[in-house]
């Protein structure tokens, strides 16, 4: 008897997670790219400028201009 309580209770939660899923897909593009520039912002405003403060800072330069040229081949190779 408990056991088919917990079981109803188990298939009652992923109804309403496939429910809030569903009002959720649409949105998931623009929620996504939010995350996305949010996560640039803290590259461009923290990582960049403490990468350039050091001796070294033509190798970090380049080294962020490889991967952004990176990224962007694999972008366009894996569609």
């Amino acid at each position: 008897m408990i056991i088919t309580e917990i079981l109803l209770n188990l298939h009652q939660e992923f109804y309403l997670d496939g429910l809030l899923a569903s009002f959720l897909m649409p949105v998931m593009p623009y929620m996504l790219a939010f995350a996305a520039g949010a996560m640039f912002y803290v590259v461009v405003e923290e990582l960049i400028p403490e990468a350039s403060s050091g001796q070294h800072s033509n190798l970090s330069t380049i080294g962020f201009a490889i991967g952004f040229v990176l990224m962007m081949v694999l972008d366009v190779v894996m569609g």
